[in-house]
């Protein structure tokens, strides 16, 4: 996507795109503290797992640079809080976690103060490089199983916005098109918070791509009408074992799916598995504020007093998914074994 960096390094602040403002403001916001970041993580100011895990590299190398210390183990007691800030924004993600774990290492592997605040730069600015080029990488392998004349259903939002990048799930659908493939995507709005319609939709338009909005809830009325050749989504977190953390509704999709002899495809960089888990019971799920139910953009849409669970993500267990596409090879069954192989 042309025209801005979905994260921007300015040496003193970070800037983002606020994209709960989108699609109807472009607003850009300048962070300037881990706190600021982990609270555009929280609000969902920056979301999706990739995007969240090179904000949270770049949040972690701001603050690094206003510690005052004497010492490099002052200064790695004062880094210890900043990166438990961080940590406790988001749950699910791990792409937030083993981002943190990679500047952590680097900041205890420097020799002094000013080396490791240095390297601490260069190694957020690292991770977001890695994570396009990841990106872009997937895509490539992602883009073959796509065929000419394709009618793709995705959900949520697992473009540039949410990977701070070419995208894992929209970038596989983009790659098909630069590839010359006449593509088409339906896009479920995703609720509560409609990241499909606010956010997939504005990107497919802005890639030219033909999309058709839906309500997550006609999915398995086009399914069966034989109108959709596959699905592709992005994932927050993937188990050892190849079950899929998702935007919730995700475990819905993938079961209409395999009801209706479509292959459902997770497109996700290998930073999204975590391999200490052996499956994805294992996998925190965030609960978030019941209004975010209750109300859309500030509109209460339910009577007052009325109660709603809000779970961010669901779990899709691995029999319902076809493929899980990495930038270092398209997994199939069994999940425990062609991840590992893929992870040497």
């Amino acid at each position: 996507m042309e025209g801005f960096k979905i994260i921007e390094w300015l040496g003193d602040r970070i800037k983002i795109i606020d994209q709960t403002e989108l699609p109807h403001k472009e607003v850009f916001l300048e962070l300037r503290d881990c706190h600021e970041v982990a609270d555009a993580i929280k609000k969902l100011c920056i979301r999706g797992a990739p995007d969240i895990g090179v904000a949270a590299a770049y949040g972690f190398a701001l603050a690094a640079q206003g510690i005052k210390a004497s010492s490099k183990a002052d200064f790695l007691t004062k880094l210890r809080p900043i990166s438990e800030t961080l940590a406790s924004s988001r749950p699910t993600a791990v792409n937030l976690f083993w981002a943190l774990e990679r500047m952590n290492k680097v900041a205890h592997s420097g020799k002094n103060v000013s080396q490791i605040k240095a390297a601490l730069i260069t190694e957020a600015q690292c991770i977001e490089t890695e994570n396009d080029e990841a990106n872009r990488r997937l895509s490539e392998l992602g883009a073959a199983l796509i065929q000419d004349g394709f009618t793709i259903l995705t959900h949520c939002n697992a473009g540039s916005l949410a990977t701070a990048g070419y995208g894992t799930a929209l970038g596989v659908i983009k790659m098909a098109k630069e590839q010359g493939k006449k593509v088409k995507v339906y896009a479920n709005e995703t609720r509560p918070l409609l990241q499909g319609a606010r956010l997939t939709v504005w990107e497919l338009l802005k890639e030219n791509i033909p999309v058709t909005l839906i309500t997550d809830s006609m999915a398995g009325y086009f399914m069966n009408k034989g109108v959709i050749n596959c699905v592709i989504v992005g994932a927050d977190r993937i188990a050892a074992n190849g079950d899929v953390a998702n935007k919730i509704g995700t475990y819905t999709m993938a079961v209409l799916a395999t009801e209706n002899g479509i292959p459902f495809y997770v497109a996700a960089p290998m930073s999204t598995i975590d391999f200490s888990l052996s499956s994805g019971a294992d996998i925190p799920i965030e609960e978030r504020n019941p209004d975010e139910v209750t109300h859309i953009q500030g509109i209460r849409i339910a009577p007052k007093g009325a109660k709603a669970a809000n779970p961010a993500f669901d779990v899709t267990p691995h029999c319902y998914v076809s493929a899980i596409i990495t930038e270092k090879g398209v997994a199939r069954e069994p999940y425990v074994e062609k991840m590992k192989e893929l992870a040497k």
